[in-house]
């Protein structure tokens, strides 16, 4: 494992700094990676993904698992050096690329199930864990370590103050829960904030048989005026009949409802929409209409 000393001298050797705008944070408590890979519960025969391994303290907590890794780093002037650290783990692969454009069909080729293990980067981790749910179920289980504040929302209860939109995106997919919490002393460099290990495991099926892209248009749509009532922030899309039809009080708050009375409200929408003949989601889709070109992954022709 990588200690305090060691990261400073390994970006003192190869002239590197942690990168702000890459929300670089690196872990240099041996205990705190090996706790991670402990709680993480993997071992032979498992295979994880990792995503941002910097230096590759967390890395080496992995491999000595006995788990097939895929470390995904986006910095091209760590990969190198990260290289140098896992040379001597022939379980671990080291991938170079951005972890929001890469082709994951092709980075998780040769099994069907995989654990995401990561210490996060706090500038992108609630886009990426919510492009992994939608998109990439072969990644049923998440440890994740990420700001305490964004496990916090990950992790909420209806009538909460950090229950939002992103937490019933979550709930939709996966079940979420705080699975322990990080100081910020354990970090080079030493971020303002505590951070938490968020444990997030993939339901078999969604919460709701509810449309996806429908629910979380209603969710976003709501949930842009929280303090109001659903009947005002959903007025002009959500008939008041529609409320009437799923059993949901139209004077309730947005933050009020689980997934699975958002589920029951997006059927009754989306029914009262066909009845009428319309598209209950015209227009609304899931928030990106760019095509999404994935980057190629050679190295996973390539040992670590």
């Amino acid at each position: 494992m990588l200690s305090r000393v060691d990261v400073n001298r390994l970006l003192a050797d190869h002239g590197l700094a942690a990168r702000r705008d890459l929300g670089q944070n690196f872990v240099v408590d041996p205990n705190t990676v090996r706790r991670i890979a402990r709680l993480a519960g993997v071992g032979e025969g498992d295979h994880i993904i990792e995503i941002g391994p910097g230096l590759g303290s967390l890395t080496l907590a992995l491999a000595e698992t006995g788990a097939t890794v895929r470390a995904v780093e986006i910095d091209r002037g760590i990969v190198p050096v990260l290289r140098e650290v896992v040379a001597g783990c022939p379980n671990v692969t080291v991938i170079e690329g951005d972890a929001m454009q890469l082709d994951w069909l092709q980075v998780l080729a040769g099994a069907d199930r995989w654990v995401l293990v990561a210490n996060l980067p706090y500038n992108v981790a609630t886009p990426l864990l919510l492009d992994l749910l939608d998109g990439v179920p072969a990644i049923e289980r998440m440890l994740v370590m990420v700001q305490r504040e964004a496990a916090e929302r990950f992790c909420a209860s209806p009538r909460t103050p950090a229950y939002g939109a992103v937490t019933v995106k979550i709930s939709y997919w996966a079940t979420a829960r705080i699975a322990g919490f990080v100081p910020a002393s354990v970090f080079v460099p030493r971020p303002n904030v505590e951070s938490a290990l968020t444990e997030i495991t993939r339901r078999a099926q969604p919460a709701t048989a509810a449309d996806p892209a429908q629910l979380f248009h209603l969710v976003r749509t709501a949930f842009g005026q929280r303090r109001k009532m659903l009947r005002r922030s959903l007025a002009g899309v959500v008939a008041p009949e529609v409320f009437d039809a799923a059993g949901i009080d139209a004077q309730r708050r947005p933050e009020e409802l689980d997934v699975h009375e958002w589920g029951r409200l997006t059927d009754a929408w989306c029914a009262g929409s066909a009845s009428a003949g319309i598209g209950a989601g015209d227009g609304a889709g899931d928030g990106s209409s760019a095509e999404h070109v994935p980057t190629p992954v050679p190295e996973l022709a390539e040992p670590a």
